[in-house]
């Protein structure tokens, strides 16, 4: 079962989880989700009011206001993706690459899923004439494309996609009869913010946009499972808005107690969360840009992260070196990086990409350290790649891939 299928697409438990920061958790998120731990309950489906009105000033202050009525809260975007996919119906269209976890929960619900071309310097957001290439084609096939994912900050990619491509694509979008869905989990871990034009398709398309984010992108712990969702205004947004919590409902699908009080803290974006989630980009944002410079160094290919705590690399040009270390595909990529390096390496098959693709994605936390003391001198050190425990974790990654890199040139060397 390890063994991905034909598409290239591997089995649903075997799909990379949402990369860690790696930090400890903030202080004063843990306080409140401690003095609420005495709460056994859940919240009801789609969140509580004041979690809501903590999403709708979140929004607010990101020039997206919105009404309590028209958000929903639950245990992760998973859940509800799950929802929305269920309520709009139809095939799912998602860029190629795309969230790992987009697709398969697509398919647990019977709907077909098809990859659209997506420009490399704009993952997460699809070139907006292999968007309507690929509506036309389904629908000749006898399909019935009704909902289009993508992400304006990526994962895997770690792009921003340009306003320009966005504008394109989602009046494509618009034009094809299509609603949409934003997963904004990592619009607020770019990582030059002023620097970066960051739009949401939700500015574009106010009427068939509906805004996803996971809060485990910026402010919350993976562990601690919240998501919020906002919904367009008028009546056929409250109609899907309600046909969501229908099945949030048939789900259980809520939030529990304790995490909705930390939700609803981060939200608010105090003080100490804005510093802890600056901090924390800024770090990030650092150790990204290394490891693009050591991969790239090697010979292989990949953007400049522009966004997230990941880097995604085309391995294509070391071929012939990872030949020799019997690597042919992906995942035998991910299972030959992952040992190599001593951490997570998800191959490309698992975010949509082909099977023979030699692409995989990289996580900065891993390279913070070990311990929760070393993690933390990572967040409050001016210069923290010249810490000890990041140079050796740094100095092995340049390592493994100097080698293959080293490996490539005997091979292509004339004898």
């Amino acid at each position: 079962m390890r063994r991905t299928d034909p598409e290239g697409h591997g089995p649903v438990r075997y799909g990379p989880e949402l990369p860690g920061d790696g930090l400890p958790v903030l202080a004063e998120t843990a306080e409140v989700l401690a003095e609420a731990a005495h709460r056994a309950g859940e919240q009801p489906a789609g969140g509580g009011t004041a979690l809501r009105e903590a999403a709708c000033g979140y929004w607010e202050r990101r020039g997206l206001p919105v009404t309590p009525g028209a958000v929903a809260a639950g245990p992760g975007a998973a859940a509800l993706l799950v929802a929305v996919t269920a309520a709009v119906g139809g095939d799912v269209l998602v860029p190629r690459p795309c969230a790992a976890w987009w697709a398969p929960y697509a398919r647990l619900l019977g709907r077909p899923v098809f990859h659209v071309a997506t420009p490399a310097e704009s993952g997460g957001v699809p070139d907006p004439y292999a968007l309507l290439e690929t509506v036309r084609r389904v629908r000749a096939e006898g399909g019935d494309p009704r909902l289009l994912v993508l992400s304006v900050a990526d994962d895997p990619t770690g792009t921003v996609a340009p306003p320009e491509l966005l504008h394109e694509t989602v009046e494509a979008a618009t034009g094809a009869g299509l609603r949409l869905v934003s997963d904004e989990t990592w619009r607020d871990t770019v990582h030059r913010p002023h620097g970066t034009v960051l739009l949401s398709p939700a500015e574009m398309l106010p009427d068939r946009v509906t805004v996803v984010a996971d809060l485990a992108g910026a402010l919350l712990p993976p562990g601690w499972p919240a998501a919020v969702a906002r919904f367009p205004a008028g009546a056929a947004g409250d109609d899907l808005h309600a046909r969501v919590l229908d099945v949030l409902t048939a789900l259980g699908a809520r939030v529990a107690e304790p995490v909705a009080r930390a939700a609803g803290y981060v939200l608010g974006e105090p003080a100490p969360v804005t510093w802890r989630r600056t901090a924390a980009v800024r770090l990030h944002a650092r150790v990204a840009a290394a490891v693009h410079t050591a991969v790239v160094g090697a010979g292989a290919l990949a953007r400049p992260p522009q966004a997230g705590r990941h880097l995604y690399a085309d391995l294509g040009p070391l071929r012939s070196a990872l030949a020799a270390h019997g690597v042919g595909d992906a995942q035998e990529l991910e299972d030959f990086l992952s040992a190599r390096l001593g951490m997570p390496a998800p191959g490309g098959h698992r975010f949509g990409d082909g099977l023979a693709e030699l692409r995989v994605r990289l996580a900065t936390g891993p390279l913070l350290g070990g311990t929760d003391q070393e993690r933390t001198e990572c967040l409050t050190s001016p210069s923290p790649l010249e810490l000890p425990h990041v140079q050796r974790a740094l100095s092995h990654l340049r390592s493994v891939f100097d080698d293959l890199r080293d490996d490539a040139q005997r091979r292509e060397s004339p004898r």
